[in-house]
């Protein structure tokens, strides 16, 4: 009897996952939360504070083979920064042209 219920439950999560996994939205919303621009606005802050980090400690190294990983650490994360900033002027164009 135990175990049957365990199985229902099991079963009754997987469906809810598969329900959920259903729900995805096709197409970003047009409009950002104030929740949504603060995670924006803070993801923006840490990728600079990092690249800004990685640079000075580049600098401030001697062993080559850090040095480069350090460089490489910081060229991430400024792709990343500049990423996030590409997709926010693309949607800032779209958005544009729909009004």
């Amino acid at each position: 009897m135990q175990n049957q219920q365990m199985n229902q439950q099991m079963q009754n999560q997987q469906n809810m996952m598969q329900q959920n996994q259903q729900q995805h939205m096709q197409q970003p919303p047009h409009v950002i939360t104030t929740k949504d621009f603060a995670y924006i606005n803070d993801m923006l802050a840490w990728n600079l504070l990092v690249m800004k980090k990685a640079h000075f400690a580049a600098t401030q190294c001697q062993d080559q083979q850090i040095k480069s990983q350090l460089d490489a650490c910081g060229q991430m994360h400024q792709k990343h920064y500049m990423k996030i900033l590409g997709h926010l002027e693309e949607k800032q164009h779209n958005n544009s042209i729909m009004q």
